[in-house]
């Protein structure tokens, strides 16, 4: 069976080494990883970047890639990941707004969440709170969708 998840993650990893993010990404996002998966991706800094770059280097899924707005309105390390991976990017979608607001990542979130079965969501590690990470979980709950959770 063909999987499609979103991804959404926190845009705070400093804390994280690039040792112990792969191991997590290995233990999370490895068994959903098969040739035929699809993965969705938003194209911000932080988890959304880390994750591309290791999906891509890491395995044959499919990666689409979603931006509110358009890549160079992204964070230069956000365009620097896109950039890097482009060979392995099956599509890159811009969602064309015009204002990177809130409701513009809202509107990419939905567009992820909505093409995927499952949400794989890294918040930061704490309680739940108001962050675009945890409106991407929830939204993915009020659909009936699992969602796997990993605190970072």
């Amino acid at each position: 069976m063909r999987i499609a998840a979103a991804i959404t993650g926190t845009r705070q990893t400093d804390h994280l080494t690039p040792t112990r993010l792969g191991e997590i990404f290995s233990t999370y996002l490895k068994p959903w990883a098969t040739p035929d998966a699809q993965f969705y991706v938003g194209g911000a800094r932080g988890i959304d970047s880390l994750a591309l770059l290791w999906l891509a280097q890491e395995t044959s899924s499919r990666i689409n890639v979603v931006v509110p707005g358009t890549v160079l309105q992204q964070p230069v390390q956000a365009q620097q990941a896109i950039e890097r991976c482009q060979h392995r990017i099956a599509e890159v979608v811009e969602l064309s707004a015009t204002e990177l607001h809130t409701q513009a990542y809202h509107a990419r979130n939905r567009y992820m969440v909505d093409r995927a079965q499952l949400v794989i969501g890294f918040p930061l590690h704490g309680p739940e709170g108001a962050s675009g990470t945890w409106q991407t979980i929830n939204y993915g709950a009020t659909q009936g969708k699992p969602r796997l959770i990993v605190p970072v």
